[in-house]
């Protein structure tokens, strides 16, 4: 869901993330230990609720990939669309568990898998040119960043080359990043059918 299957690069691929003089992509900002996470510990609340809603499908931003550029000054709520009211996908509940959480582990668990990027790429050198080898199904929102990324946009189309057995690819309707959440229904279903077809 969401990201599709990347072939392994000839680069590193911090050295080919997207960067101008006054933006670079979200993930150069998540290299510097303790940088992102001052911003995000900083209001944990406001942080789980920008970026689950500027994420989605909801937030109807015209260029959802402008989302992962970040000012060059800047940090990763800088710029997001807010919402008062939350989507109908998203509860109250929801937003309280994952604060409840970041408060107690913090962020960043999950921010040194970016950091960890280059490492994993030549981890995964012995596996260059290798192939998804087992069926699968490939499901994106048509508001989801990575979906609309200009450097991404050649990945769904040519898919099949590198998972050979994929059934189907869908892409839903006014849905963004958070897929499963955002469709649950729609996933679910999607799901359900693939693996009748097993």
């Amino acid at each position: 869901m969401s990201v599709p299957f990347p072939v392994r690069g000839p680069n590193r691929p911090s050295t080919v993330m997207p960067r101008a003089e006054k933006q670079r992509f979200y993930q150069l900002y998540f290299q510097t230990p303790g940088v992102a996470e001052a911003e995000l510990e900083k209001d944990v609340h406001n942080a789980i609720k920008t970026t689950l809603f500027a994420l989605s499908g909801d937030a109807a931003v015209e260029n959802p990939a402008s989302l992962t550029m970040l000012p060059s000054d800047g940090g990763w709520l800088d710029g997001k669309p807010t919402t008062q009211s939350l989507p109908a996908w998203l509860t109250d509940n929801d937003i309280k568990f994952y604060v409840e959480e970041f408060k107690r582990t913090g962020f960043r668990g999950g921010l040194n898998w970016y950091r960890n990027i280059d490492r994993n790429w030549e981890l995964l050198a012995p596996w260059s040119g290798a192939k998804v080898q087992v069926p699968a199904l490939y499901i994106v929102g048509d508001r989801d960043a990575v979906y609309r990324s200009p450097n991404w946009d050649h990945l769904i189309p040519s898919l099949k080359q590198s998972v050979p057995l994929l059934r189907e690819s869908i892409v839903l309707k006014c849905c963004g990043h958070w897929t499963q959440q955002e469709r649950a229904k729609d996933v679910n279903n999607a799901l359900l059918e693939f693996l009748k077809q097993l």
